[in-house]
């Protein structure tokens, strides 16, 4: 957590350092505003800290009254900022293009005017994120299997992934999440990490635990409902993480599998956050699916999107989370560096399917660009081996391309 910390405030604050400075060229500001401004990003730097220790210290209020601004502004820096740095490219590419031409840059090629038009533009892509970020949309996903017993037509797996529950994301939020939950009617409903984020504080009504897990804990799931630990589970403290998750309706699943009468078995394994050495200890996520009869159908539930070498070809679908499709353009691209399996549905050279969420929720600023938040279903249907076979092969093409 130090190091995620230190790190987020290394870059942020380079942001903050590069935006002030291409404002203050663009627009001449004199002594006072420039003083102003750099009062004011120095300020903004600090502001998702101080939310972490209001929270921490249970000053639920006072952490609301700062997480709005703070995290508004952190949005609209990031997207002012990549912006900023997109125009900056393409004019020094063309002042280079031109140059090995030996002509001058043309008088509407300006690179004044774009840093002066930057604010408005980043300003309207912030608000269509912030509608962006309700615009959840369920994602349907239709897996043929010859492992579901014959008297088994269908099985209904809903999946949702850093929900992000904590000030920003109360009741009138998770109303909209569950709606689509319970129209989709699950036989399994499963969070694949990330479900809370942050100090749950019970006096304060947006982030009561008790009716915001009793909303969770009345959507019916036949079958169950299964859910694994996520990297904000270890900052918010697995106690409490665990707490919330249980009196939510959901067994939470430690590097454990269960077997489930509609022949699928589903497993979990607790995010690296938890414990750093399961990091360096891949055998015990395949001695676990190893334990379990390749006649059934093995669901893996893992927050991060990764695929340990000795577990590909042993499972029949991992459901992961974590990477939010960037959740704020073109941060997507960024992802890719450290998370390169994509989000949506992805078939592995040893034939297991893997499917990654852009996540239900936000992290940090409430808002989503061109990663609209999602609520995955997944149709396991039965299937004969041939079939099955066409159906992976499909699945592969698709991904492929």
């Amino acid at each position: 957590m130090y190091l995620f910390l230190i790190t987020f405030l290394s870059i942020y604050g380079c942001m903050h350092l590069y935006a002030y400075v291409r404002l203050r060229d663009a627009f001449h500001s004199g002594p006072q505003l420039s003083r102003l401004l750099i009062i004011l990003m120095g300020a903004m730097t600090f502001m998702p800290l101080l939310v972490r220790v209001a929270e921490s210290y249970g000053l639920s209020k006072a952490a609301l009254i700062i997480a709005w601004p703070g995290y508004l502004w952190m949005g609209l820096l990031f997207i002012f900022s990549s912006i900023l740095i997109f125009i900056d490219v393409v004019y020094f590419s063309c002042r280079l293009a031109f140059r090995q031409q030996l002509h001058r840059l043309p008088a509407y090629i300006s690179l004044h005017n774009a840093r002066k038009f930057a604010p408005f533009l980043a300003i309207v892509a912030s608000l269509y994120s912030l509608h962006e970020a309700g615009l959840i949309r369920s994602e349907h996903v239709v897996i043929p299997s010859s492992k579901l017993p014959s008297s088994i037509s269908r099985v209904r797996i809903v999946q949702v992934s850093d929900v992000h529950i904590g000030l920003l994301l109360g009741k009138h939020r998770l109303e909209q999440i569950l709606k689509i939950i319970v129209e989709a009617k699950p036989d399994i409903l499963v969070s694949t990490g990330d479900l809370i984020d942050g100090k749950l504080n019970l006096d304060y009504n947006l982030t009561d635990r008790n009716s915001l897990s009793g909303f969770l804990a009345a959507v019916p799931a036949p079958f169950g409902k299964f859910a694994v630990l996520g990297n904000h589970e270890v900052y918010a403290g697995i106690p409490q993480s665990l707490d919330f998750t249980r009196t939510a309706g959901f067994t939470v699943l430690r590097n454990q599998s269960v077997p489930l009468s509609c022949g699928i078995t589903i497993s979990g394994i607790d995010d690296r956050a938890v414990n750093k050495k399961s990091l360096a200890d891949p055998a015990m996520e395949s001695a676990l699916l190893n334990s379990i009869s390749r006649n059934t159908f093995q669901l893996l539930l893992k927050h991060r999107p990764d695929i340990v070498p000795e577990s590909d070809g042993r499972f029949d679908l991992q459901l992961s989370g974590h990477v939010h499709g960037g959740q704020i353009f073109p941060f997507n691209f960024l992802v890719r560096l450290t998370h390169p399996i994509p989000c949506g549905t992805t078939t592995t050279k040893a034939g297991s399917i893997i499917h990654v969420s852009r996540g239900t929720g936000t992290w940090g600023p409430p808002m989503r660009l061109f990663a609209p938040p999602e609520v995955t279903i997944i149709d396991i249907v039965p299937s004969q081996p041939a079939q099955y076979q066409h159906s992976r092969n499909y699945l592969r093409k698709r991904a492929t391309a």
